[in-house]
């Protein structure tokens, strides 16, 4: 039984287009195209699929992708593989949760004590975060990924786990902002992003549309949007919106 392409996108949640250009980067070939010019998918073609989406939901990249998909030959072989991975993933995440779950408590213990923010155990602040992983998710801007490699590659190790510790608190004020129901263009909201910003360019200068791209990147990126929803969910789309205000009001 072969499927249209409209009813593959509803089934996958995957966008006609999307579909299209699996098919002009040579992933995804539909079984076959009607003479009204439709794709049409039958079932290999559907698993298939499965198996980009779990690498794209894995963080891996479209070459990359195509590279596995050309090397596998068994599919149950792949899928047990991709299995593995995800359940690694998972457990990545669990530790990332309870990281930032830790987190919140010490900095909400904080406030209501009226200290200034004291974390007791430093080393618990990044169980589940790898840095290389961090960089991996900048793949989709060049620039400042390669600033930030050669950053890291003279910093100590503590000064890592400083920049670590603060782009975690930096997430947790901003969901905290979030819970109490500031809307993204609030003052306090935006004194966030120009924190996040001005860090930003102290490694090199960024453009409004590039700001606007990596706020989109927080939704987009299945890395960041996951990082950022272990947090609180809802605070990748606010964090995008955040900074598209940001972007327009102070950097256009």
């Amino acid at each position: 039984m072969d499927r249209p392409i409209a009813e593959v996108a509803r089934l996958s949640g995957v966008t006609a287009r999307t579909l299209r250009h699996y098919d002009e980067v040579g992933l995804l070939p539909p079984a076959r195209i009607g003479a009204n010019g439709h794709r049409y998918y039958e079932d290999h073609q559907l698993l298939l699929l499965q198996q980009i989406l779990v690498l794209r939901t894995l963080g891996v990249g479209l070459p990359e992708v195509g590279r596995i998909l050309a090397e596998q030959v068994d599919k149950v072989d792949a899928l047990r593989g991709h299995h593995r991975r995800l359940l690694a993933e998972r457990d990545r995440l669990d530790a990332l949760a309870g990281t930032v779950s830790r987190t919140i408590a010490e900095l909400e213990q904080s406030r209501k004590d009226g200290n200034s923010v004291t974390i007791n155990r430093p080393e618990n602040l990044f169980e589940g975060i790898q840095p290389s992983q961090y960089q991996e998710s900048l793949r989709d801007f060049p620039e400042h990924a390669e600033e930030v490699a050669r950053t890291v590659a003279v910093m100590t190790p503590q000064d890592i786990e400083a920049g670590q510790r603060e782009r975690t608190t930096q997430m947790v004020l901003l969901a905290d902002l979030m819970a109490a129901g500031h809307p993204a263009d609030a003052a306090p909201v935006q004194a966030q992003i120009d924190a996040q910003y001005q860090a930003m360019t102290e490694l090199r200068p960024v453009s409004a549309e590039e700001y606007r791209a990596i706020g989109r990147s927080c939704v987009d990126n299945s890395a960041w949007r996951a990082a950022y929803e272990a947090i609180a969910p809802g605070l990748a789309p606010y964090q995008r919106d955040a900074i598209e205000v940001y972007a327009t009001t102070r950097l256009s």
